[in-house]
C-alpha cells in the first residue's frame, strides 16, 4: 500500500506548532527521502522473494530431470548389475 507525503502541509503544520519555516522544510525534506529509501527497501525485498522462488522451482526441475534421466539410463542398461 503505498501513499505520498504531502511535505507542503507537513512543513506547514511543523510551522503552525512553532518551528523556524527551514528548519520544519527541513526535517520535512529528511522524512520524505527516507520514506522514498524504505519504499525502495520494500521494493528490493518482494523482487528479492520473486527470485528466490523462481530459483527454487528452477533448481528443483533440475535436480528431477537429472533423476529422471539418471533412472532412464539405469533402465536402458541393465542396472546396476
Amino acid at each position: 500500500m503505498a501513499y505520498r507525503l504531502d511535505t507542503a502541509a507537513a512543513a506547514e503544520r511543523i510551522v503552525a506548532a512553532g518551528v523556524d519555516p527551514a528548519l520544519a522544510r527541513a526535517v520535512v525534506a529528511e522524512v520524505a527521502r527516507a520514506d522514498e529509501s524504505i519504499g525502495a527497501k520494500v521494493c528490493l525485498r518482494a523482487e528479492l522473494a520473486t527470485f528466490e522462488v523462481r530459483l527454487r522451482r528452477w533448481v528443483v526441475g533440475i535436480a528431477l530431470a537429472t533423476a529422471a534421466l539418471l533412472f532412464a539410463a539405469l533402465r536402458l542398461t541393465g542396472g546396476a548389475s
